[in-house]
């Protein structure tokens, strides 16, 4: 254990969806706590700039799409020796129940829930994962029971994704691997820009938070790195809110 619990100094860590959001800010705390990372994204020039802004080294980037085998089998090919593994890779979507067809829940599903699932169970039995690890899985309060309108689809897969965390725990604790998930609220990330929400909308939302502001990437980050580090190491199964107070009322 590191003389400071919340270091990350020595430790190999693995983060998904890495070229921006969350992923990104993710990537750039846990260099500066002393990580070496391997980052994953599907845009490879936005992926590399995030390479060219992480503190210290050696770190990696593997440009690859998690929901194709091809991009999982070169992703886990690179990876061995984990401590970490931060599964941020995402999409949002907000669309009304009665317009939610089979095509968009399996499209939600698939990157939100099947491709963290597959690539975890591909790493284990790679044994690319050490004993102690952490993994951490970007959930949201929306898969907790607080979601909004026109988020069922993005609600279901986050709550799949908790529970499927929830279950990893206990089938891993025997290796003495953590399974924690970081749930924020609204955050402000690249995410706004995709034109499905009004500026309205937006600040209505924003008026809902008890401290009256949407969350930001790094202070998603900071939690990420906590789950990492050796000062969560009697935490796994948990649900770690991290909302502006959202779910208190």
């Amino acid at each position: 254990m590191n003389a400071n619990p919340f270091s990350l100094a020595g430790k190999r860590v693995l983060v998904t969806g890495a070229s921006s959001g969350i992923g990104r800010a993710a990537a750039i705390e846990c260099a500066r706590a002393g990580a070496e990372l391997l980052i994953t994204g599907r845009d490879e020039e936005r992926l590399l700039a995030t390479l060219q802004a992480l503190d210290g080294g050696p770190h990696r980037a593997v440009a690859a799409d998690l929901t194709d085998p091809e991009g999982i089998e070169r992703l886990v090919d690179e990876a061995r020796g984990l401590d970490g593994v931060v599964h941020s890779a995402g999409i949002a979507c907000s669309r009304p129940f009665p317009f939610v067809c089979r095509k968009v829940l399996d499209g939600v599903m698939e990157i939100n829930f099947y491709a963290p699932a597959e690539l975890t169970r591909r790493l284990l039995r790679a044994s690319a994962v050490g004993r102690g690890a952490s993994l951490v899985f970007v959930s949201s309060v929306a898969g907790l029971g607080c979601s909004a309108p026109g988020e069922s689809a993005y609600a279901a897969s986050k709550g799949a994704v908790s529970a499927l965390a929830r279950g990893m725990a206990i089938d891993l604790a025997p290796k003495g691997i953590r399974v924690n998930c970081v749930c924020p609220g609204v955050v402000e990330t690249a995410l706004f820009d995709a034109g499905t929400v009004t500026s309205e909308q937006l600040e209505a939302r924003r008026r809902a938070y008890p401290l009256r502001r949407f969350g930001r990437p790094e202070e998603i980050a900071w939690a990420i790195v906590y789950l990492l580090s050796d000062a969560s190491a009697w935490m796994t199964g948990t649900d770690l809110k991290i909302d502006g107070g959202l779910t208190l009322i």
